[in-house]
């Protein structure tokens, strides 16, 4: 039987490397299928700079967008036990929901500096840091040589840094705008589950993976971060359809 074992071990061997893609950096899963095969590493660098947007101006479409970054923070803090540093010049910013997406307040710490500049300074220093294990910044104008900065400097520590780009306008599409993120991701607000009796169900959103490095874009529905950050695909929708809805909408920058 071992001798057998031996006969067919480079051939094995070999199929290992086909099904799992090979990567010198660590890889944070969404721990959803229909997500992780579709990106280019099984999930998303860790060391990187990831970008996500509202896919509209509208408040239920910005909230999506947040708290679709916030799972990613909480399930990185809850994998390594760290603080997520989360850096913004508004104070609109509704603690209570980020602790329904798995960031408890006393996870987080806030910063709110005067402006962007400022912002990308605070997050550029912490991520040089190590302090955090995750960091969510907000701001609306980022230079593409800014984005070359913050996500070389992610790389460096291997700390993922999380950016969600404000809309300044309504026709506006900032993730038409040059940037070095690994990542870019528009996400908005889908109808959610009708209930049988009166009640609030899990949000959904449209996720759309509008760029990525060494792969393709995507998009697809998925159900809104739980309490430990997770998403989750609409069983009732089923594999062909989460395969197929949407398209990507957007060229890549």
């Amino acid at each position: 039987m071992s001798a057998a074992l031996d006969t067919f071990a480079p051939g094995l061997a070999h199929l290992r490397t086909i099904a799992t893609p090979a990567t010198d950096y660590r890889v944070m899963p969404f721990g959803i299928d229909a997500i992780d095969r579709r990106l280019g590493a099984g999930g998303l660098r860790a060391g990187a700079l990831h970008e996500a947007a509202s896919s509209s101006v509208s408040l239920v479409d910005d909230a999506a967008a947040t708290l679709f970054l916030a799972g990613i923070a909480a399930r990185e803090a809850l994998a390594t036990g760290g603080l997520v540093l989360w850096a913004s010049c508004r104070t609109n910013l509704y603690a209570p929901a980020l602790e329904q997406a798995g960031l408890p307040s006393a996870s987080v710490i806030y910063a709110q500096p005067r402006d962007d500049a400022a912002l990308l300074a605070v997050v550029e220093d912490a991520v040089r840091d190590g302090t955090p294990s995750a960091i969510v910044a907000e701001a609306s104008k980022v230079s593409m040589v800014a984005t070359r900065r913050l996500q070389l400097v992610a790389a460096d520590a291997d700390i993922p840094v999380l950016l969600l780009r404000r809309l300044r306008g309504l026709n506006q599409d900032v993730l038409a705008e040059p940037s070095a993120a690994w990542t870019r991701w528009r996400i908005g607000a889908a109808p959610s589950e009708r209930l049988d009796v009166a009640g609030v169900g899990r949000e959904r959103w449209m996720v759309e993976c509008a760029r990525q490095r060494g792969g393709e874009g995507f998009s697809l529905i998925v159900e809104g971060s739980d309490e430990t950050g997770r998403l989750a695909v609409p069983a009732e929708l089923g594999r062909g359809a989460v395969e197929t809805v949407g398209t990507v909408r957007f060229a890549a920058a």
